[in-house]
């Protein structure tokens, strides 16, 4: 399904259940070492998207590490995104003369646990999903914010090497029209200073969002 988030020019991958065995490379094993069995079994299908996505960008396999704030380490050349939640792993890949930043995230379309809401949304964003959720009920509107913002978190991290709180980008939604669909677009106005990223300063991020088979998935491109 991301695919259908994710403009021209982005390859990607995805699995619905873990990959038996897939292949990993010393500095990925090194990565999960003392890790859990689920949590291994989820990176390794995680990088058996990547590898796959790489291959469809044409860029030849290869480790896909992990650096010190536990992001994802992509060839030269590559902007880069994967996420895994419960039923779902994925990745993209770009060529970063293309795009400068990439984020992915899935999340189950289940509302998030008691207190997330209040520790992840401004007021604002609080206000726009109680409208949301009157106009389309179906939807777990909490969920939907908290995965954009991890998207946005995802194409940030790789272009600034800071840390973004989920309370310094505002977001605004915009559903496709029709009271029945799952899938539109979000505007992430940035509250800090943004990166530079084709000799300009980038003060907001957009990306797109989809629900469907029990699954909130988001992207955003740079």
């Amino acid at each position: 399904m991301i695919e259908r988030i994710l403009p021209a020019g982005v390859a990607s991958a995805a699995e619905y259940a873990d990959v038996p065995a897939p292949r990993l490379y010393p500095e990925e094993l090194a990565a999960v070492a003392g890790a859990s069995e689920r949590r291994r079994r989820a990176f390794g299908t995680g990088r058996h998207c990547a590898r796959r996505a790489l291959d469809r960008l044409g860029v030849p396999a290869g480790p896909v590490p992990v650096g010190g704030s536990g992001e994802p380490l992509w060839p030269a050349g590559v902007a880069g995104a994967i996420t895994h939640c419960e039923g779902y792993r994925a990745a993209a890949a770009a060529r970063s003369a293309e795009l400068a930043g990439l984020g992915i995230d899935a999340e189950p379309h289940v509302p998030l646990p008691p207190g997330v809401l209040e520790a992840v949304a401004l007021p604002h964003e609080r206000r726009q999903l109680r409208a949301l959720g009157g106009s389309r009920p179906g939807l777990h509107w909490d969920t939907v914010l908290f995965s954009a913002k991890e998207s946005v978190y995802k194409a940030w991290f790789p272009l600034t090497g800071r840390w973004l709180d989920f309370t310094q980008a505002e977001l605004r939604f915009r559903p496709e029209p029709g009271p029945a669909t799952g899938e539109g677009e979000f505007h992430a106005r940035l509250l800090v200073p943004g990166p530079v990223a084709g000799g300009r300063t980038v003060r907001h991020f957009d990306g797109r969002w989809l629900v469907a088979d029990g699954l909130v998935i988001t992207a955003v491109t740079v």
